[in-house]
Order: structure tokens, then C-alpha cells, then sequence
């Protein structure tokens, strides 16, 4: 069943419609190539982040943990992608250890610089790097918070960074039901 905007009683940003975050093709922390298809049948929630981040990415990826303890056996039709803004680091053995550290669902996928950009521009996702105080160090600047797309795989939600699970499984029961 899909729900129409004026049906939806979401919570976070009803982005029905929109005309970007159509689809992606990354590499999965256990070397598969995936796209957004693979997750049909699921209600999909993607996050722009990277490993080192001090505090947006751990929280975000804590909160989903907790959201998907509150969506009880529902989790399972729930798929969390966390795609890293930061390919340089980030491999795929370091988001093998990360990313299934906060549920052993989630995936971790990454892409080369060119692939990162791609699907950071058609998510229209802001990520750059920031200088450290030594040399190669660097922190990175990024969009703070998740898109959702329904279990036919078409975007419907935006959420802000750090509103804690409540409305996110709110939101995500409505998209399941």
C-alpha cells in the first residue's frame, strides 16, 4: 500500500516525490556491489557519514540502533546504509568492524572518490574535508541526517540529525504498515 502525502502523518520531512536520491550503486562492507533494487521490500534508511567522525556519525548510528530495538521483530523488514564521505580512510575492512558495531544489519558502503561524489551529488549530500592541526589530518564537514524510502524503494522521508528514535520508528511503522 502507498500512502499519499495527505495520508502520511509522518513526524520528519515528507519528501514524497522529490526529484533526487533516486538510486545508487556502492560497494558493501563485505565486497558486494549493491543498488537500492537489492533492498526492495524493505523500508530503507541512508546516512552520509564517515568512521572518524566524532559526534554526528556515532550518534546517528546509535539512534538507529535503538530505533530498530523499538521496532522489535518489524526491524527485519528495515534495511540502515551508512555510506562513507570519506573513501580515503574509510576501507572496507575498517567498515566491516564499524558499521555492524551498532546492529549486525546495518551495512557500511563506499564507492572511489568519483563513484562518492556521484552519489553524494545525486543525494545532493554536502561533504568537505577540513583541515586537522597536523598534517594529514582532517575531519570532514557533512549533511546531518538520513533519507527514507518505502519498501518499493521510492524516497519518502527526510530526518534531522539528533531528534532521538521516537519519531523515526513513528515514521518508519507508518511506511512497514
Amino acid at each position: 500500500m502507498t500512502l499519499s502525502p495527505q495520508d502520511s502523518k509522518f513526524i520528519n520531512t515528507d519528501v514524497t516525490g522529490l526529484g533526487y536520491a533516486r538510486d545508487f550503486s556502492l560497494t558493501d562492507h563485505t565486497g558486494k556491489v549493491r543498488t537500492l533494487a537489492d533492498f526492495k521490500g524493505k523500508v530503507v534508511v541512508v546516512f552520509f557519514g564517515y568512521t572518524q567522525c566524532p559526534d554526528v556519525c556515532p550518534t546517528t548510528m546509535a539512534e538507529m540502533s535503538n530505533v530498530m530495538k523499538q521496532l522489535g521483530p518489524q526491524a527485519d523488514k528495515v534495511q540502515v546504509l551508512f555510506v562513507t564521505v570519506d573513501p580515503e580512510r574509510d576501507t572496507q575492512a575498517l567498515l566491516a568492524q564499524y558499521v555492524p558495531a551498532f546492529d549486525p544489519r546495518f551495512l557500511g558502503l563506499y564507492g572511489d572518490l568519483a563513484t562518492t561524489e556521484k552519489v553524494a551529488k545525486e543525494f545532493r549530500v554536502f561533504y568537505q574535508k577540513v583541515p586537522g592541526k597536523t598534517a594529514g589530518s582532517y575531519s570532514i564537514d557533512h549533511t546531518a541526517g538520513s533519507y527514507v524510502f518505502d519498501p518499493e524503494g521510492h524516497i519518502r522521508l527526510f530526518v534531522r540529525h539528533g531528534q532521538g528514535p521516537e519519531p523515526i520508528v513513528h515514521d518508519l511503522k507508518i511506511l512497514l504498515s
